[in-house]
Order: structure tokens, then C-alpha cells, then sequence
């Protein structure tokens, strides 16, 4: 058999069990309405929460910047790749998140890969939630650390873990502080007095909660009034832009410029998206309304998904999981969706738990109310046709 009918057979398998993906073409700008492979759609699965993506904002002073240091940082943070927007941002995101310091990573993904690949040492132990994201699975397991799982955001599992791993030299506890499959949030608040009993570090991935939660949009830690160990977030959802960072002590920074393996030899992202991503950050610490704004649609959303009869995840996050059931349903609800103007992708295994495929809605605060609605009135018509909701 040659290398390609290999493939040929396991992409067949993948295809049978309905879990097939591919691409989709987008040919405008991060908005509302979106030209989606030649069709225009109104988008509800963007994790561009406040808008800021195609804000006119960030994109005049991204031309300021692009002018004068072009296009790409050229290498790494450690060779030629570090500028002073690079340091900009840093001291700006440490301010905004109330940390010593931070430290820039090419992605969110790179981020949690980084810490957790380096940060604990054989006979240590990493207690992560069920439901983290892959970035923390796959940093787990590239740890010299020993994994152990606990259910998702149960703290009595989560203790009971605790109790059984006081043999090992330290214990770490990594969970999202947003869920982002179903938007739940994290107990940090029970988490930190757990750690703090059982003398554990906390480690929380805040990209879907960082400019969304707390009163400033500073994430978890501000919406629970505590400080992790650890804060690793992206500025590639609610801000608009790209890259990941992590925010804590001035150590913590120093041992991962010496030894995140994802920071050292990744190239740095280039400063054009430094020089935004700062432009976002003064919006999101400056502003209520954007957020004010996007809490209203979300209540509004699963609220009136509930009254239907759908059975919704979440809670008070731009994520709203609906759930539909089997993959081929959920692929089915998708395409009609598509059919009336809505892109909103079925989320299906192994992103989610069989049986647990779902619609995906992410609502941003730049859809209007007749947007709303629309999305309201086909998820009641297509429930109905499919016999969902009654």
C-alpha cells in the first residue's frame, strides 16, 4: 500500500464517523457580516468578542508602526526579533492584568506550551480539568510531570486529587479560566483556598476571559478577586489582534526567557501587532460600553434559546454552547443554518465528548438587535424541523 492510499483509507474513517473537516474561505475583514466562501453570512462563531479586529483604532496605529519597522520581527525575542514595542506591550499587559511583569509569546498556544513544558520538574504533578483546552493537554504532556485529571470545574474532585498526590514534590493545578467549548467559568476563587491548603500552584489559561471578565475586563483573577501563580492569555480573541504572553512575578518572566523552549526559538510576532494589540488594551481598560454592550446580547441569546426548549451551556461568557446531540445532527443544523444567512460551524468529537456535538454561537458586541433575532428565529425553525425543541 503507498503512503497516500494509507491516508486515503484513514481519511475515508474519519469521514464515515462524520467527523470530516475543511476549510472555509474568508474574503472580508472580522465583522458581523462576512463573505464566507462567496457567500455573504452573518458570523456568530468569531472569538473577536469586542469588534476590535477591524477597529480603526488599532488599524491607524498598526500603519504607524508598519511604516517604520516593517513587516516581520526577523527572528527571535532573543536574537533580532526583540523591539521596544515588544516592551511596550509587556509593561502594558502587566499593568492591565496588575502583575510584576509579562512576557510576550507568538501565540496563546505557544504560551501554555512554554510554561507548562518547563515550569514543573520530574516528581511533580499537574492537576488539570477535564475540559482545558488542547494547548494545556499538549503542554502537559510534554512536562516532566506527572498528569492527573479532575472533573471539569468540580472542586471536590479537585481536592480529593489533592489529598492523593501530597507525595509528589509539587503540585500544580492548570485549568482555562474560560471554558472554550462550554463557556463555563472557572471557581478560581475555591481554587486558590484549595491551593493555598494543599500547597499548590495555580496556573489558569485566561484567553477567553481576558477583556471580557471582571469590571475592568481583566479576567478571572479580577472578576474573583485573586492572584494565580500563573496568567497566560492571547491577544488574539477579545483584543483583535495576535500573540499570546504570560503575566507574574519578575522570576516567573526570567525563568521562562531562560527556558520556555516556545519563547526561545519561535520567531517573535512583529511589532506592527505589538503596536495594536497596545491600542486594544487601552480600549478594553478604558471602556464599559463594548462589554456592557456584549453581556446584553448574551443574556438576551440564552435566555430565549432556554424559553425554546434547547438545552444551553455556559454561563455569562461570550461562548454559548447549544447542544444538539449526534455529530450528523449537529452537521445538519449547521448547513441549514448556512442556508439562512447564519455561519455558526457544529462542533463535533474529539473536540467535544460523543454525544455531545453542538452548535457553537460566540455573539461579539458589534451584532445588532436584527441580527439577533435572525440568529433567534432560524435556531427556532430549524429545532422544530429537526424535532429538537417542540
Amino acid at each position: 500500500m503507498s503512503f497516500n492510499q494509507w491516508l486515503t483509507q484513514r481519511i475515508e474513517k474519519t469521514k464515515q464517523a462524520g467527523l470530516y473537516r475543511g476549510l472555509r474561505t474568508m474574503s472580508t475583514a472580522p465583522q458581523p457580516k462576512m463573505v464566507v466562501n462567496g457567500t455573504e453570512r452573518i458570523i456568530f462563531s468569531s472569538n473577536n468578542y469586542l469588534g476590535l479586529a477591524n477597529d480603526p483604532i488599532l488599524i491607524e496605529k498598526a500603519l504607524k508602526t508598519l511604516h517604520k519597522f516593517g513587516l516581520g520581527s526577523s527572528g527571535s525575542r532573543l536574537t533580532t526579533g526583540n523591539t521596544e514595542w515588544h516592551e511596550k506591550l509587556e509593561q502594558r499587559i502587566a499593568n492591565f492584568k496588575n502583575t510584576e511583569t509579562a512576557l510576550l509569546f507568538s501565540s496563546g498556544y505557544l504560551a501554555n506550551i512554554g510554561v507548562l513544558s518547563s515550569l514543573p520538574e520530574k516528581g511533580d504533578v499537574l492537576l488539570s480539568d477535564q475540559l482545558n483546552h488542547a494547548s494545556i493537554i499538549d503542554g502537559c504532556r510534554l512536562s516532566k510531570a506527572e498528569t492527573v485529571i479532575y472533573q471539569h470545574t468540580d472542586m471536590n474532585s479537585l481536592e480529593q486529587k489533592l489529598k492523593e498526590t501530597q507525595a509528589y514534590t509539587r503540585r500544580f493545578i492548570v485549568t482555562d479560566g474560560v471554558f472554550s467549548m462550554d463557556g463555563m467559568i472557572a471557581p478560581l476563587d475555591q481554587m486558590m483556598k484549595l491551593a493555598k491548603r494543599y500547597d499548590a500552584y495555580v496556573i489558569v489559561d485566561d484567553a477567553h476571559a481576558t477583556g471580557i471578565l471582571g469590571e475592568g475586563g481583566r479576567g478571572t483573577s479580577e472578576f474573583f478577586g485573586v492572584s494565580p501563580d500563573v496568567t497566560i492569555g492571547t491577544l488574539s480573541k477579545a483584543a483583535g489582534v495576535e500573540g499570546g504572553f504570560v503575566t507574574g512575578s519578575r522570576v516567573l518572566i526570567d525563568f521562562l526567557l531562560n527556558h520556555a523552549r516556545t519563547f526561545i526559538f519561535q520567531t517573535a510576532i512583529p511589532p506592527v501587532s505589538c503596536a495594536a494589540a497596545y491600542a486594544a488594551i487601552d480600549i478594553i481598560e478604558k471602556g464599559q460600553e463594548k462589554r456592557v454592550r456584549l453581556l446584553r446580547r448574551i443574556t438576551i441569546i440564552k435566555n430565549n434559546l432556554e424559553t425554546m426548549g434547547f438545552k444551553v451551556y455556559g454561563q455569562d461568557t461570550p461562548i454559548i454552547p447549544v447542544i444538539i446531540g449526534d455529530a450528523e445532527t449537529s452537521v445538519q443544523f449547521s448547513k441549514k443554518l448556512q442556508k439562512n444567512g447564519i455561519f455558526a460551524p457544529a462542533i463535533r468529537p474529539p473536540t467535544v465528548p460523543n454525544g455531545e456535538s453542538r452548535i457553537r454561537i460566540t455573539v461579539t458586541a458589534s451584532h445588532n438587535d436584527s441580527q439577533v433575532e435572525h440568529l433567534l428565529t432560524s435556531f427556532k425553525n430549524i429545532g422544530r424541523e429537526l424535532k429538537i425543541i417542540s
